[in-house]
């Protein structure tokens, strides 16, 4: 598995002439505003606070690209579902997030983040039509997984697989940044695209 040697925010670009040049693989993190983003960053380059969240939720409008061991990228993009972003901020991090997606190969895999204790909201599906109208490999990791108990596990899973209709070849990954669980996984499905690359 990999061990994370180094990780620094590389890259912050709002247009597609600023994004990495360079052909390393992009893992794209997208989810709701509070959803975890950052600690779930953190947990998986091991630090406390590389990324940081915004003192001023959904007004972030830029793509976010952290440089992990000179071998690959994770990006942040804006949350999503903020009520106090009014619909013009809305339409620009959409449009943000669609030129990013149009027409990158260097994206190999997003990780969507859904609160594994409830079920996926409005924005949670519109954001998953939207990755698979593009036929992006989409990973669903379910944050918050120590705040869920056993008997819950199998029954929520469940519930966030059929409300997103997950689609063949897409997955589900339990996570916890405080326990690092799934932690592993993650960084293994990374692996398998990073060794492709060498």
């Amino acid at each position: 598995m990999i061990k994370i040697n180094n990780a620094k925010l590389d890259i912050i670009a709002v247009r597609r002439s600023q994004y990495p040049s360079e052909g390393k693989p992009e893992f794209l993190l997208v989810g709701r505003s509070n959803v975890g983003k950052s600690s779930f960053i953190n947990a998986i380059i091991d630090r406390k606070n590389l990324a940081r969240t915004s003192s001023r939720p959904g007004k972030t409008q830029t793509l976010n690209f952290y440089l992990v061991n000179d071998s690959f990228y994770l990006i942040d993009v804006p949350g999503y579902g903020y009520a106090s972003v009014n619909q013009e901020q809305q339409k620009k991090m959409g449009m943000l997030i669609e030129e990013y997606l149009e027409k990158r190969e260097e994206l190999k895999r997003v990780f969507m983040l859904v609160d594994f204790r409830i079920k996926p909201t409005e924005n949670d599906l519109l954001m998953y039509q939207f990755l698979k109208y593009y036929n992006i490999p989409v990973t669903i990791i379910l944050t918050k997984s120590d705040k869920v108990s056993t008997s819950k596990r199998d029954r929520n899973m469940k519930m966030i697989k059929e409300t997103l209709d997950l689609a063949v070849g897409d997955d589900m990954i339990s996570f916890s940044s405080l326990s690092k669980t799934g932690r592993e996984d993650v960084l293994k499905l990374i692996e398998n695209f990073v060794i492709d690359m060498i």
